[in-house]
Parts: C-alpha cells; sequence; structure tokens
C-alpha cells in the first residue's frame, strides 16, 4: 500500500478502522503478550500488525488520529501488578508513548495506569485492538479518539 502522506506502516485495514471511529471510540494497541482473540471474541474487531512495535505504530496513527481532549486522560496503559511494584519493575516504552501522546496532544497529559483486569474489560469494550510485535513487558496502551474542528476537515 502506497499514498501520499499515509505511513507505510498502517495497513488499510488499520486506516479504516481509524476512519471508522468516532469521537469517544477507544483503540487499543497489544503488546505480543496480549490475549487479542479473546478479548476480540467479545466484540471489538482484531487487526494484525505482526511485528511491528508500538512506538513506531503510535507515531503514524497519531499523524492521522485525534486523540480526545475533552478527558483528563485520552491515552492508558496497564498498571503493574503488586508484585512488579515491590520488584521495582520500570516500563521505559512508556516514556516513548508518553512523548509521543504529549507531542500529538501539544501539551503535557500524564498516561492513565488502569489496573490488569479494568485494562481486559475496558479492551472488550474497544472499537479494535491491534496486535503488535511489540515485546516490552506492560507495552499495551489504549487510545480515545477526539474530535477535528470543522476548520480543519476543510483542509
Amino acid at each position: 500500500m502506497v499514498l501520499k502522506g499515509i505511513p507505510a506502516v498502517l495497513s488499510p485495514e488499520l486506516l479504516y478502522a481509524l476512519a471508522k471511529m468516532g469521537h469517544g471510540d477507544e483503540l487499543v494497541l497489544a503488546d505480543v503478550n496480549f490475549p487479542v482473540s479473546s478479548v476480540c471474541g467479545h466484540g471489538p474487531k482484531e487487526i494484525r500488525a505482526d511485528g511491528l512495535g508500538i512506538p513506531l505504530l503510535l507515531e503514524a496513527i497519531l499523524k492521522l488520529f485525534p486523540l480526545d481532549t475533552y478527558v483528563s486522560c485520552p491515552a492508558a496503559v496497564m498498571a503493574l501488578v503488586e508484585a512488579d511494584v515491590r520488584s521495582g519493575l520500570e516500563v521505559p516504552v512508556w516514556r516513548r508513548y508518553g512523548h509521543l501522546v504529549n507531542q500529538a496532544l501539544q501539551m503535557q497529559k500524564s498516561l492513565e495506569q488502569v489496573e490488569r483486569f479494568a485494562f481486559y474489560e475496558r479492551a472488550k469494550k474497544a472499537f479494535a485492538v491491534v496486535a503488535t510485535g511489540e515485546t516490552s513487558i506492560y507495552g499495551n496502551l489504549i487510545l480515545k479518539k477526539g474530535i477535528i474542528p470543522a476548520d480543519q476537515l476543510t483542509q
């Protein structure tokens, strides 16, 4: 797929899902350990992006996808379980996600941390779940779609 101005890492299936989503719909970018097929058995569309890391996909998606500025946190990650908190586990990829999200928003917002099982339940209500090749532990990310102002739709 080659289109002018469209990042090549975005498949036609993912582009179609992004275009169909409305304000407040959520997109899950799932790491390799996330139970994508099980979660999608409950409703969301399953989209494959095997082999691609989430930062690469996120950067491409955010060129086309407006984040919701009407909520305190338009992006969410899965919070560490207590054992990983006690062990001092760090998730460096979250810094990259935060940087890309804040760059797209042109303002500082924190990534929401959602408890593991609450994250799974939220994913079941998402518009789509993208199965990626992200290998970072706790690499999952939820994005909430915002709006495009009318003056930007005519460009």
